[in-house]
């Protein structure tokens, strides 16, 4: 047998034990063409049928055929490996002879996927309504509309052993520092791992620290943060398969930033950008607190708060340590009850969780009723950060502290603190700063820590070191407008 026939026998004997590949003879006579292979699970019938197989005609060659079917994305190829990896992404295989060493891969892949919705985890009340979804062409075209410029350019490559999932990383040319995208380009091309299910598998692979509880990437859906990063020199990772594109790098301070605060007066914008700032602490701190002074330092309440403190305890026959455990995990237990049920169920349990248990636990003298509006405040105020994966750290981190607070009282929760920011301070994304606090740089003053009007927002963020340094191409005063004290 020659080898072609050996290579041929080989990749269709192969994908032959699988009972969904599809191998047949177009024509009733053996010795006359074409032979046909593909997936019936991965190819689309329709486009079989209508733009393929009317062309297929015994007089014709491959290359004659790869002319006329009006397909773009086809391939001639005698190499096995591509073969079966094209046969496997929704390729169909068009040979003269079965024996054939040669072949015409057409993609006719079935490209069936959920419409373009609204983002279901950063949704806004103000500002575009459009969201990622698992197909990365559809990503990439919903970037390329918001950005119609040449100098967006796009790297792809395949990840995964066995999944082989197309990555594929964004970028502004002239914009993003060359360092930042061959930095993130060889990051992901180094990943050794057999399956990559989702952009979340990529995101902990190359982050700085994967031990930090800190997320060192942005996981986002909306397309106008994407641009929006795109515009300022920061990298995009976009998975097939996956809404969620990564934005790199990241600092601490953007986790605290809504798309929705540029639909707001720059005043406004400011406040609720402090109010997310400070419900990190009321999240974090406010149960520690409250373990710490109830167990050892009663000389701190007010004497008018004490009575009621010292009642609604009376009753309690556990330490606020045990107390306190109590309650913020079956917080949580109902939280995490509420996203596994279905969307209704997990309404209803979280009306019942919320009063219906918690009213039961007052009454039944488990927890005083001031620790329960503590740790309703508590888990309201973590939920403020636009970013999800940021109020997972915020939800987590403050067991510990409640540890160390039944330990130490006070100092533990300083410790705890005095730790933290130690640990942010050495914390890097893609090599930058985690913390945008240090070092200080001006262009943190114009949409960072606050958030100016937008004639005041000149300069790109430099801890990202962009190549396009301005960002307001003309600050000229604008004349004033005339009223009617004008003559």
């Amino acid at each position: 047998m020659r080898s072609g026939d050996a290579n041929h026998q080989d990749w269709v004997a192969v994908l032959s034990d699988s009972n969904d590949f599809i191998h047949y003879h177009t024509s009733l006579t053996d010795g006359e063409p074409f032979w046909i292979s593909y997936y019936r699970t991965l190819i689309s019938s329709d486009i079989l049928h209508k733009d393929v197989l009317p062309y297929v005609q015994d007089q014709s060659s491959l290359k004659e055929l790869k002319s006329i079917i009006p397909i773009q994305e086809s391939i001639l190829t005698s190499d096995k490996d591509d073969i079966i990896q094209n046969l496997m992404n929704g390729y169909m295989s068009i040979q003269l002879h079965p024996h054939d060493e040669e072949c015409l891969l057409v993609n006719i892949a079935n490209s069936k996927f959920r419409d373009v919705g609204i983002p279901t985890l950063e949704s806004s009340a103000l500002g575009p309504q459009v969201g990622f979804i698992e197909e990365l062409d559809t990503n990439i075209n919903l970037i390329r509309k918001r950005l119609p410029i040449s100098e967006l350019t796009v790297k792809e490559m395949k990840v995964g052993k066995l999944s082989r999932t197309k990555v594929a990383v964004l970028y502004v040319n002239g914009i993003a520092d060359e360092e930042n995208v061959n930095t993130t380009i060889q990051r992901i091309n180094d990943i050794q791992y057999d399956h990559i299910q989702d952009s979340s598998y990529v995101s902990a692979m190359i982050e700085d620290n994967s031990n930090s509880l800190f997320p060192q990437s942005i996981a986002t859906e909306r397309a106008d943060r994407v641009a929006a990063g795109l515009t300022e020199g920061k990298i995009i990772i976009a998975v097939d398969g996956s809404p969620n594109l990564i934005i790199l790098p990241v600092t601490f301070m953007e986790s605290f930033i809504a798309m929705e605060d540029y639909s707001y007066s720059w005043i406004i914008s400011n406040f609720f950008r402090l109010l997310r700032f400070s419900a990190i602490f009321i999240s974090s701190f406010v149960t520690p607190m409250y373990v710490a002074i109830m167990t050892y330092h009663y000389e701190l309440i007010p004497a008018r708060l004490l009575e009621p403190l010292v009642g609604s305890r009376a009753t309690v026959p556990f330490p606020p340590f045990l107390e306190a455990l109590f309650l913020e995990i079956m917080i949580e237990m109902v939280k995490e009850a509420g996203i596994r049920l279905p969307l209704k169920i997990g309404q209803s349990l979280g009306v019942v969780g919320g009063i219906v248990i918690g009213q039961a636990v007052v009454e039944a003298g488990l927890t005083s009723n001031v620790l329960l509006i503590i740790v309703g405040l508590g888990t309201l105020a973590s939920y403020t950060s636009p970013v999800y994966k940021f109020s997972n750290t915020i939800r987590f981190i403050k067991f510990p502290v409640i540890f160390l607070a039944a330990w130490m009282g006070l100092l533990g929760v300083f410790l705890c603190l005095i730790y933290t920011l130690i640990h942010l301070l050495r914390l890097t994304s893609l090599g930058r700063p985690y913390l945008s606090q240090y070092p200080i740089r001006i262009t943190s003053f114009q949409d960072l820590w606050v958030r100016l009007p937008f004639s005041m927002q000149k300069d790109n963020p430099k801890n990202l070191r962009p190549q396009k340094k301005k960002k307001l191409v003309d600050s000229k005063k604008k004349p004033e407008p005339l009223n009617d004290f004008y003559e």
